[in-house]
């Protein structure tokens, strides 16, 4: 195991100064365990209380479900109509094997219709459509080709970057969709990695390179109306395997640059949220993965690059981290790490209970002070500049 602390060599030749600066001031928080403020559960009418805290919890949630067409009895329409915060849409279903959300542009955008007429808020409608192999939206069921960002980093070509960003984007916006997970602006450090450089995800090795064509991608989904988010912080470029499958730990191969294009976007004002990473870091933090990690999520994102909007998190059912944690836990941990938007694939595992079990859960956590209901209220607010115009 490699020490929590970076040699000085590494960290001159890494990346600008207010990157190199965020890796060293939080390893010496990084093995504390994660810590909240208690607080003593509110007074007055505890069942009001406990309905408007549930409302709260329900508007951080991105859940995903089964179904091309949905009805009234759904549960996941149920869902909506109490508050749900966003759903996210799937192409095939991974324990089915069959198509789950996605068949056609006209189903889908049906679909899409059924569940905004569903929401008393502005629901955030979500989907990974990176480019590629990595494309909900694809020839299968009716949607355009895409290149992938590799294919586009190879040319790094401003005009056909933009015509790429803007091919994308209109097949989000014909169906409704309001946020994507993407730009991926890993760097492609490892080209054997199974999470990031084999399956073509990453515009380049190189960060000018990767910002140059996450910026033009960006402004293109900006122009139409679509939010972002820059993934996977602080980099999975080297990552071996893929977070969704196994526990993955990049301690060793992890570099400081690979913060730079979270760093320089961040800093241009093209950050929308940004994703964390389920990766072990153990150069940041040598117990918690990056998602889960104070050290990672409020030390070096938010105070010392500087982030203030969303952190959203990747999938919450992914093996890294329930295997190690369960679900419960991996909420209460992200949360208190600083996680604002919760994202529930329900491919690992379907869970048709999953928003009934993460509120309870979260409710408990308020309940017995382990975290404070304001910190749900800063969540609300950076989710709120996430959804979409009435």
């Amino acid at each position: 195991m490699r020490s929590a602390h970076l040699p000085r060599r590494l960290l001159l030749a890494g990346a600008g100064s207010a990157a190199v600066a965020a890796v060293t001031a939080c390893q010496s928080r990084a093995a504390t365990s994660p810590t909240s403020g208690a607080t003593t559960p509110p007074s007055g009418d505890r069942a009001t209380d406990e309905a408007a805290l549930r409302r709260k919890v329900a508007s951080l949630l991105v859940v995903g479900f089964r179904g091309e067409r949905l009805n009234g009895d759904d549960w996941i329409i149920k869902a909506v109509r109490d508050g749900l915060g966003g759903v996210i849409l799937f192409d095939r279903d991974l324990e089915t094997e069959t198509v789950r959300n996605i068949r056609s542009p006209g189903q889908v955008t049906a679909l899409v219709k059924t569940l905004k007429e569903a929401s008393p808020g502005r629901l955030i409608v979500s989907i990974d459509q990176e480019g590629g192999r990595t494309s909900r939206l694809n020839p299968s069921n009716g949607f355009p080709a895409t290149k992938s960002q590799a294919e586009i980093g190879a040319q790094n070509s401003p005009p056909v970057t933009r015509e790429w960003a803007r091919g994308l984007v209109d097949s989000l916006t014909r169906i409704g969709v309001t946020l994507n997970y993407a730009p991926v602006v890993d760097l492609n450090v490892n080209p054997e990695s199974r999470a990031i450089g084999k399956l073509d995800r990453s515009f380049s090795a190189d960060p000018a390179v990767v910002v140059s064509n996450a910026s033009e991608e960006i402004r293109a989904h900006r122009a139409a109306g679509v939010k972002t988010s820059l993934k996977h912080f602080p980099g999975s470029g080297s990552a071996a395997g893929n977070t969704d499958f196994e526990v993955v730990d990049v301690g060793s191969t992890w570099k400081p640059r690979e913060l730079e294009p979270f760093e320089r976007l961040i800093r241009a004002g093209l950050a929308d949220s940004v994703m964390a990473a389920h990766v072990l870091n153990r150069q940041l933090d040598p117990t918690y993965p990056a998602s889960l990690s104070p050290a990672v999520v409020t030390d070096l994102l938010r105070q010392r690059l500087g982030w203030q909007g969303p952190v959203v998190s990747d999938d919450m059912q992914a093996v890294a981290i329930t295997r190690r944690y369960g679900s419960e836990e991996a909420v209460a941990l992200g949360l208190r790490a600083g996680l604002d938007l919760l994202v529930f694939a329900n491919q690992q595992v379907y869970d048709p209970d999953v928003v009934d079990k993460t509120l309870d859960t979260v409710v408990g956590l308020v309940r017995s002070g382990r975290l404070t209901e304001a910190r749900i209220d800063e969540s609300v607010a950076r989710v709120d500049t996430l959804r979409p115009k009435r």
